[in-house]
């Protein structure tokens, strides 16, 4: 494998092909794109995932000690964080797939929002960097989609809502261990059958992620992607578990609590907003909005310190 002044030395062509790049991201955003499929595609992600499957991650200890090292300024420290830490960006990358973006598009997002998190982190919280980096991927990943999924960009409020199909419909297979039906997809969202298929039909994509990824395979492009990651013996599934549990202290809020924190914190695929913004959104004066969010603020951190987290670090 290339070392890392090899893969810092051309930015742009891993970008492109691996999405190894660690380099301070410019606030420049990309021309959208749409996925592609072809076997140059599919080899970049293979060979991507090879790669980053041959660093270790970091032990517990081995976290903290690099992570203070980044925080003293340690170049080679914060690189060393940052690639130990790439199989948690694929894992959650792939849950965007059909979305928009093709996903090595997702991955370097992803990547963003990992670099950004390796520079906040505070290691004497005492919990495990992937609960921390969790956020700020997914988040990087769901303000990119919807920038820049879309060549004809849909109004924000549709874009949010197609995201809370997904999420409903993810909810639910989970849960029913099944393909949710448009009507039970609907209950979730307390909306109109019509409407989410509605939503659904926007969300379709040119491109499906089950199409084959070239004419004499039966594989599709779905099937390749995580192929590396399943084969690489790592402790992936406890990111995974993280990833539920942070989900399921907001699900486990009321309603309303839990769409007010997700609007003005900008979870759950919501861009964030003032409590006046918030306000016209729900058809709620500044201050019920205010009052409803300290109630669930107050949840949350409980909820948040029962498990070793603060909730600057959940809603940063």
């Amino acid at each position: 494998m290339a070392d890392l002044e090899t893969l810092e030395a051309a930015p742009r062509t891993l970008a492109s092909n691996t999405a190894l790049n660690f380099q301070t991201p410019s606030h420049d955003r990309r021309e959208p794109v749409e996925p592609a499929t072809n076997v140059r595609d599919v080899d970049s992600v293979q060979l991507y995932l090879t790669e980053i499957g041959m660093t270790p991650l970091l032990t517990a200890e081995q976290e903290v000690v690099t992570a203070r090292a980044v925080q003293r300024g340690d170049d080679v420290a914060r690189n060393r964080m940052i690639k130990s830490n790439l199989r948690l960006v694929v894992m959650i990358a792939k849950r965007y797939l059909n979305r928009g973006l093709p996903i090595l598009d997702l991955i370097e997002e992803g990547n963003l929002g990992l670099m950004r998190a390796v520079e906040k982190f505070d290691p004497e919280r005492g919990f495990r960097f992937s609960t921390y980096a969790t956020w700020w991927i997914r988040q990087t990943i769901e303000r990119s989609l919807m920038n820049q999924g879309r060549t004809v960009r849909l109004p924000i409020h549709i874009q949010k809502d197609i995201n809370k199909v997904s999420r409903c419909a993810r909810e639910l297979r989970r849960s029913m261990r099944k393909e949710p039906s448009t009507t039970e997809i609907a209950g979730c969202m307390d909306r109109k059958p019509s409407e989410v298929s509605y939503l659904l039909k926007l969300a379709e994509r040119t491109t499906s992620v089950d199409s084959q990824s070239w004419e004499e395979s039966d594989r599709n492009l779905l099937d390749t992607v995580p192929a590396r990651i399943e084969d690489n013996p790592v402790n992936i599934v406890d990111g995974e578990k993280i990833v539920l549990c942070l989900e399921s202290w907001l699900d486990d809020l009321p309603v309303r609590q839990r769409e007010i924190l997700a609007r003005r914190f900008g979870l759950l695929g919501y861009d964030a907003a003032t409590l006046e913004e918030v306000g016209e959104e729900v058809g709620l004066t500044r201050e019920r909005v205010r009052q409803i969010q300290i109630d669930g603020l107050a949840r949350l951190k409980r909820a948040a310190k029962r498990n070793g987290l603060s909730e600057q670090e959940l809603l940063s």
